[in-house]
């Protein structure tokens, strides 16, 4: 792990972003305000004081590790590409759900090293509950004050659920679903749904429709550390500071 690095001290960073954005979540005022960027998207309060706890926490721990997020994410590729580590964060992931008042909504943080997820660590403000994985630690969760427990996937299963996006249904998912024993369908908000792979609550999640590199990082490091896989459809790993920074179609599986 990078020698800058304390996973205590990211929980820590993950916590005070979620107690951020659970304030103005649980202002009626302020947690309806939201403006549209550029592609549409929500944009919240939320996502900018997020963003702003997150990126300033990680400038003070790894003053040498430069930050992309998705709220400050007009970096050019030729900066981009001379990076060996770096912070792939959504600040607040799952706009929509928060602005829809359903609590799946979570705050991600993720150490890239040569484009491949080394950490991730996910929070649930709401549910209090925090999800990380690393090569080190494997991946586990702590609920509330609670200590952490072990994650594995549920890889021995011989009837699987799949999971899917509450906000983003796609299209053509059926296909390539069937190829699986799965008998059950649930939906899920945010990166949530990577940590349900994690956890052996589900066993699949197809995307088909387009997503950028801080929806998946953290939930990837989570998932393949916990024992399961998130790759293209032809079954190569996903990979981190692209040019483009849109992932292609991709399948987790525990």
């Amino acid at each position: 792990m990078h020698p800058a690095v304390s996973i205590e001290d990211l929980l820590a960073l993950a916590r005070a972003a979620g107690k951020a954005i659970s304030a103005i979540y649980h202002d009626k005022i302020l947690g309806a305000r939201f403006s549209l960027k550029e592609d549409t998207s929500p944009l919240t309060l939320a996502d900018s004081t997020s963003h702003d706890i997150i990126t300033e926490g990680l400038h003070a721990l790894s003053p040498d590790i430069p930050v992309l997020s998705e709220e400050g994410a007009g970096v050019p590729y030729e900066i981009r590409k001379h990076w060996e580590w770096f912070w792939c964060v959504d600040p607040l992931d799952g706009t929509k759900e928060f602005l829809r008042r359903n609590d799946e909504f979570t705050v991600n943080i993720a150490l890239i090293h040569r484009q491949t997820p080394w950490l991730g660590v996910i929070y649930l403000p709401e549910a209090d509950v925090l999800y990380y994985g690393s090569g080190i630690t494997g991946s586990c969760k702590i609920v509330h004050d609670g200590s952490p427990v072990t994650l594995h996937t549920d890889r021995h299963a011989e009837t699987w659920v799949s999971v899917g996006s509450r906000s983003h249904a796609g299209t053509g998912g059926n296909s390539v679903i069937q190829q699986y024993p799965v008998t059950r369908h649930m939906v899920a908000g945010s990166s949530l749904k990577f940590c349900l792979i994690a956890e052996g609550a589900a066993h699949l999640y197809y995307r088909e429709g387009p997503t950028m590199e801080w929806d998946t990082a953290a939930g990837q490091a989570i998932v393949q550390y916990g024992g399961g896989r998130l790759c293209t459809l032809s079954g190569e790993q996903l990979t981190y500071n692209k040019q483009s920074l849109v992932n292609p179609p991709f399948i987790c599986l525990a």
